[in-house]
This record gives C-alpha cells, sequence and structure tokens, in this order.
C-alpha cells in the first residue's frame, strides 16, 4: 500500500497538483467518512486543488502589488463619509471597469479614505485575477525620469503597462517637472484604453494644470483618462481629525497654543 501511495503522490507532484498530493489522506478519508462515489470524490479532490492554487495564486498577487498597509471594503465606514455612494463603490469592487480599460477617480482632501479605498479596490481586483499594482505617483514620476536619464525609459514604461490595473496614489500633493508630466503624458497614453488606472488626488481635475505646470500636458492627460472613467469626490472631514476631535486632542493643543505665556 505504500508503494501505491508513493507512486500517486509522485504522479500528482509531476502533475503539479500539490494541493492533492499535499492532503491526500485526509482528503480521502473525508471522502470516505461521507460515502462519496468516484465522481463525487474526484470533484472533491479537484475543488481542494482549485481552492489551493487560487489562495497561493492571491497570496503572491497581493505580494505583487506592493500595497503599503492591508486595507479592504469591509473596514471602510460609509457612514462616516455620507459623500461616497456606497452602491457605486460596489460596482466597482465587481471589476467590470477594469475588463473594459477604464479608469477611476477617486478625489478629495487628505484623509477621507481614499487611499483606503483604492488599496481595497486593488484587492477586489486581485481576487478576480487582474495583476494589479499600487505606487505613489511621486514614486512612479521618480522611476520614469530615472529610466529617461539612463535611457531605459521604454523597460519603465512597460513595466508600469504591464499591470491589468495601476494604482497611482496621491497624485498632486507635490507639483510635477515639466519633463516629468510628460513623461507621465506617455504612460497614461500608453496604457490608454488597454489597461485600467485609478488615481487618487487632493486636487480637482480644474486644478491639474497646476499639478503637471502646463495646462496643455494636463489637458491631453485628462482627455485620455476622463474619457472612459468613474469619478467618486469624496467631501468630509479627515479620519485622523475626526479621531483627535474625539480624543479632545485639537481642544487641548488649541487651548495651549492661545494660552498666553509668563514672562
Amino acid at each position: 500500500m505504500s508503494t501505491h501511495h508513493d507512486r500517486l503522490a509522485e504522479m500528482l507532484g509531476r502533475l503539479k497538483l500539490s494541493g492533492i498530493r499535499d492532503q491526500l489522506d485526509s482528503l480521502l478519508d473525508e471522502a470516505a467518512r461521507s460515502d462519496l462515489d468516484m465522481r463525487q470524490t474526484l470533484t472533491l479532490l479537484c475543488e481542494r486543488e482549485i481552492a489551493r492554487k487560487d489562495a497561493r495564486r492571491i497570496e503572491m498577487a497581493l505580494k505583487l502589488a506592493h500595497f503599503p498597509v492591508v486595507r479592504d471594503l469591509a473596514g471602510f465606514d460609509f457612514a462616516a463619509q455620507p459623500s461616497v455612494d456606497q452602491k457605486q463603490v460596489r460596482d466597482l469592487a465587481a471589476g467590470r471597469w477594469i475588463a473594459n480599460g477604464e479608469n477611476v477617480l477617486l478625489l478629495g482632501p487628505p484623509g477621507v479614505g481614499k487611499t483606503h479605498l483604492a488599496i481595497a479596490l486593488g484587492r477586489e481586483a486581485i481576487m478576480a485575477g487582474h495583476a494589479t499594482l499600487f505606487v505613489p505617483a511621486t514614486a512612479l514620476v521618480a522611476q520614469l525620469a530615472k529610466g529617461h536619464a539612463e535611457g531605459r525609459l521604454e523597460d519603465r514604461l512597460m513595466q508600469f503597462a504591464k499591470p491589468r490595473l495601476l494604482i497611482i496614489d496621491e497624485l498632486g500633493y507635490l507639483p510635477f517637472e515639466p519633463n516629468a508630466a510628460h513623461l507621465f503624458f506617455q504612460l497614461v497614453s500608453r496604457r490608454y484604453e488597454k489597461g485600467a488606472m485609478l488615481v487618487t488626488s487632493n486636487r480637482s481635475v480644474g486644478e491639474w494644470d497646476t499639478v503637471f505646470g502646463d495646462p496643455v500636458v494636463a489637458t491631453a492627460i485628462l482627455d485620455r483618462l476622463l474619457h472612459h472613467a468613474h469619478v467618486l469626490t469624496i467631501r468630509g472631514d479627515s479620519y485622523r481629525l475626526k479621531e483627535k476631535r474625539r480624543s479632545g486632542l485639537l481642544q487641548k493643543t488649541a487651548a495651549s497654543e492661545t494660552k498666553p505665556k509668563k514672562d
């Protein structure tokens, strides 16, 4: 019996069915306890193998996405941000916009949950099988500029054009250099109608000419981003400021600042 078991384990390994191989005894015992016939047992084995492969794929994809923190939709406080349309966010989580090569713009002041939603939607994309990459806008521009200076711009553009979903976080917190704006335009053009993009920004689209330092380039970028886009504008207070107000820290700080100083 040991010989048959070892031979079966070897064949499962050659077929790359490691999920079945590693759980073979427990799976067969489970099938026997449930009095499964041959077809049902085979179905059980395949289901567990697929579940194992999916779990490993998701684990690897999450690492490759480079999310800075773990965030999901279940952890987003929609009640605290009533300007966010929960139904629209749930619809976006289904991922049809990614399959269609469309874009999402998350706009609003700092601290209202833009990055949280971006990461959460990115996780949903990975669950659905879409390769995803998260990158801060400043890091993206720095890498494009470095590639350009080293004569490897095409390699960098291919790197950021490859993922099915590219998430660019915090666009607008720092202005672009003129050359950087042109490099960003090349990336947007490369992904236009081919790969989905999700961009978070603290600036309204009307202010993007200031961000890019060139109204012509800004218009060209927005023309492509907005052509097939879902725009969510979040209005409200920063979560961090709310917590400080709740704890009384802001009032204490304000009081200490206004209190007359002794000579």
